[in-house]
Parts: C-alpha cells; sequence; structure tokens
C-alpha cells in the first residue's frame, strides 16, 4: 500500500471530459493526480455536448454545475419526427421527472468547455498536474508501482504511479499497452456532422433543442449548442453512403445540398464546422487489469444518437474514482476494482450499447408497417405520464446507475 503521498499518484492518460472529471474527483478525494494529454491544449472539437440529468447530479458534487449553467442551454425537451412527412411523432418532457430528480434538464455544453472549465479552475502544478503536450509512449509495472513513459516538450521522461487510468479515446493508447481486446463492430457508413449559425426554427418552427429524425432513407440528429456566440450553432448529424469519398462528403457544395435537402432557405447556409467520421460499438473486454484502468471511450464506444458516451464516461469516472481513492487510502483492497470494472462494464453493455443501438434502428427503419409501429408505441410512451417517465429515466441513464449498483 502507497506509504507516503506521492507514492499514491494516479496518472490520468487523456483531459478530455472523463480524465478530467476523473482526476477532479480523485483530487476531491485527497489523491495527487498528473493528466497527461498529447494535445497541445483543450481541443475546439464539435464533439459531444448533451449532459443528462443523472450525470448533471454527479457534477454538482464536484461544484461544477453552477459554474458552467450560466454558459449553457437548457433543455426538458427533446422531439421525434417523421422526417419525410415533417410530422412532429412524439415529445419527451423530463420536466415531468420534476417531483424525482434535481435536475429536471439536460444542458447543452461541449466538452471542450467543460474540459477547459475544470482546467482553469482546478488545476494546478503538483497534487492537481495537467501537462498538455505530454504523449504516453510506454507503461511497465514495477514491484510498488507503474513506470509512465512519455515524450514532453523537453523529450522522453518518466515517471512512477500508483494507478494508471486510460481516458485516452476510442484508439486508446493505455487499452492498447495493456493488452485489452476492444470487442465490437464498425458500422459500415460513416456519419456526417455540420454547425452552422443559421437559425433553423426560422424555417421549421416545430423544433426543440434536441432532435431525432426518422427516416428510411437519411435519418438525422438535429440539436442546439452554445458555440462561441450568443446565437449559438445547430449540429445536423447524418448518415453517409458507403459510395460517397470524404472529399465528396466535405465539399462546399455537398454539404450545401445537405443542409437545403434538410432545410429549404433562400440563400446559402453559414457553415461553422464539418466533419466525416467512421462509428463503432465496441466494448473493452475488462476495464481494469491490475494497475491499469480503462474510462469513457478507452472502455466502450458507441454512436452518439441519444448523447450517451460521455456521460457513461463521466460515469465511469466518478465510480473509479471513489472505489480508488478507497484502495489507495486502504480502506479497501484491490478486488474493488474489479466491482469497477463489473458495474461500468454491464452499464456499458446493457444500457449505453443496447441504446444507442435501438436509438440507431428506430431512426433508419426502412419498413411501413414497422415505422407505423414503433411511431405509434413513442405516442403511447410519451402520452402516459407513467412511460413517457419510465422511457425517460432508461434515456437518461438512471436506470444503468441503478442497475450497475447492485451488482456485487
Amino acid at each position: 500500500m502507497a506509504s507516503s503521498q506521492e507514492s499514491a499518484r494516479v496518472v490520468v492518460v487523456g483531459a478530455g471530459p472523463v480524465g478530467m472529471v476523473c482526476a477532479l474527483a480523485l483530487h476531491r478525494r485527497g489523491i495527487p493526480v498528473t493528466v497527461l494529454e498529447s494535445e497541445s491544449a483543450p481541443v475546439k472539437d464539435q464533439r459531444a455536448a448533451t449532459i443528462h440529468p443523472s450525470t448533471l447530479e454527479m457534477l454538482d458534487e464536484l461544484g461544477i454545475v453552477e459554474k458552467i449553467t450560466p454558459h449553457s442551454l437548457a433543455s426538458s425537451t427533446y422531439r421525434f419526427h417523421d422526417r419525410p412527412t415533417g410530422e412532429l411523432v412524439a415529445e419527451f418532457d423530463l420536466g415531468r421527472l420534476g417531483d424525482e430528480i434535481p435536475f429536471p434538464y439536460v444542458l447543452q455544453y461541449e466538452q471542450y468547455k467543460l474540459t477547459a472549465s475544470i482546467a482553469e479552475e482546478y488545476a494546478n502544478d503538483s497534487d492537481f498536474d495537467v501537462r498538455f503536450s505530454h504523449t504516453l509512449t510506454g507503461l511497465t509495472v514495477t514491484t510498488n508501482g507503474i513506470e509512465v513513459e512519455y515524450i514532453s516538450p523537453a523529450g522522453p521522461e518518466r515517471m512512477t504511479a500508483a494507478y494508471v487510468i486510460g481516458c485516452d479515446g476510442g484508439r486508446s493508447t493505455v487499452r492498447k499497452l495493456a493488452g485489452i481486446e476492444f470487442e465490437g463492430f464498425t458500422y459500415p457508413e460513416r456519419f456526417i456532422k455540420i454547425a452552422t449559425s443559421f437559425d433553423v426554427k426560422t424555417v421549421r418552427p416545430n423544433l426543440s433543442l434536441r432532435n431525432y429524425f426518422s427516416d428510411p432513407d437519411e435519418w438525422a440528429n438535429l440539436f442546439k449548442v452554445p458555440g462561441e456566440t450568443p446565437e449559438g450553432l445547430w449540429r445536423l448529424i447524418l448518415p453517409i453512403g458507403q459510395g460517397e469519398d470524404d472529399a465528396t462528403a466535405l465539399s462546399p457544395e455537398r454539404v450545401e445540398e445537405r443542409l437545403q435537402k434538410f432545410f429549404p432557405k433562400t440563400g446559402p447556409y453559414p457553415v461553422e464546422y464539418v466533419n466525416v467520421y467512421s462509428v463503432n460499438q465496441r466494448v473493452a473486454a475488462t476495464f481494469h487489469k491490475g494497475r491499469i484502468l480503462l474510462a469513457g471511450d478507452s472502455a466502450h464506444v458507441n454512436n452518439p444518437i441519444g448523447g450517451m458516451g460521455m456521460n457513461g464516461g463521466i460515469h465511469d469516472a466518478i465510480n473509479l474514482a471513489d472505489k480508488l481513492a478507497q484502495v489507495i487510502h486502504g480502506d479497501a483492497g484491490d478486488d474493488l476494482l474489479d466491482l469497477y470494472s463489473r458495474q461500468r462494464r454491464h452499464a456499458a453493455v446493457n444500457y449505453i450499447q443496447a441504446q444507442t443501438i435501438a436509438n440507431k434502428r428506430l431512426l433508419e427503419e426502412r419498413d411501413p408497417d414497422v415505422r407505423r409501429k414503433n411511431f405509434d408505441q413513442l405516442r403511447r410512451s410519451a402520452d402516459n405520464l407513467d412511460t413517457a417517465r419510465a422511457y425517460m429515466r432508461r434515456a437518461a441513464l438512471f436506470d444503468s446507475l441503478h442497475d450497475a449498483a447492485a451488482i456485487t
């Protein structure tokens, strides 16, 4: 067991939202943390932005919610639409859970802002040490800890840690160095994400801040994020056919065509961001191997429909920080980390993976009869208070947390 504060240090690899929340949660529990991030600063990428009510409760305990709320967009509703007809199929309102939960809404707040806000507010040069431009290159388990090798701006360096937590994304170096399998599949189609500053509600008034469009030819997600200006940004996510290459998909003409097909308007769209990417549904074979642990995208990746990846990752981070602090402080044995792996892997497989796969199937369904039945089911679920509440509890990952907590 660690005999000093320094020998109890944990190295977190990856300064994304999961890594930074995990580091902060460990720091609050008296564990010194070093975060290694290969990028030179928080990357302003247009990735995850929806923070679910279950996650807000966790972030509130860390004092984060009150700091980010003034800079976020709060949204209690989300809507399902039939894209071919323009019909609003169903609306779910988290306000109907107001007597059960402290945050009956989501916050739309980009992940890079969450990362930056934690780094600026809490990181220092000692017990919460965040090092950008530091790239992990090797891990060697020793008798008393684990040797961490990395490249800094000064060249190759190394340090000793009690544990290493991989929060370094779907291509995780930590996971690969640990030899942990990443089980699952890659979707044959890629996705395109387009951000526009044009207010699409002026051409489609029946939008919420979060929208899901069912279409047998081209399903879509559409949601609003704060962006960097008071007007905010609308993000559109669509599938790309296998026959379309990246250069074509990213061309201004094709991007404009996609936007005009979705929301016809006079004049061209202002496009702030566009990206094409592959999508996987994968889960690591274990989240714990000796002194190495995984959380977030390093442990599980999924399609973005439902906004569950970052949220599930933050749930990993909080669960892990609590258990790892107990182990380092000598209040529990190392087997508690196996419990972390069992609980969070169960949540990843049975909730995050299952729900996101089901969400995609719902939106892309081609059979007219099945689509009609799906819409009827959604309407019935939304119209009845009990079924609506049950639907929203699962979608907001409350059921996931409850079920995982029951695993021993």
